[in-house]
């Protein structure tokens, strides 16, 4: 008795490494000039030194508005934000970048793999919603 797999049947760390290597492959997702130098946030000391990053992030994000639709530019910059560490100063949240998290929502909706919300945010489309669950069943669960 096999029953499809569903994202919320996978784990969340298969699942996001399987759908961007997925998004790398199919070419659909063009990077932009400026993955190699930007940090993720003005809390960040360093870019991030995977090459990969950009990928990862989409995945992920399109993993949350699989999940729970209705996700902004605004819920994205509080979720990957973080702690700002202010030196010899108590630290403080920071939000991570939204100019990021705004690229990668446009390239996701160019794919046609989210569209807007009519009462605000992103939501998963159903095209979007097959092709993620169609990358979920093929991670092979580990007995």
């Amino acid at each position: 008795m096999a029953t499809a797999k569903t994202v919320k049947d996978v784990s969340s760390h298969e699942f996001v490494k399987a759908y961007s290597a997925h998004l790398k492959r199919s070419g659909k997702m063009e990077l932009p000039d400026w993955t190699d130098i930007v940090k993720t946030g003005t809390f960040k000391e360093l870019a991030p030194y995977d090459p990969d990053w950009y990928y990862i992030r989409a995945a992920s994000m399109a993993r949350k508005i699989y999940l729970r639709g209705g996700l902004g530019v605004g819920a994205f910059t509080r979720i990957y934000g973080g702690s700002k560490r202010n030196g010899s100063r108590p630290p403080h949240f920071c939000k991570s970048s939204g100019a990021i998290a705004r690229h990668i929502l446009k390239q996701l909706k160019d794919m046609k793999i989210i569209d807007a919300d009519p009462k605000g945010g992103r939501i998963i489309t159903s095209s979007g919603q097959r092709d993620l669950d169609q990358v979920a069943g093929r991670i092979v669960v580990a007995p």
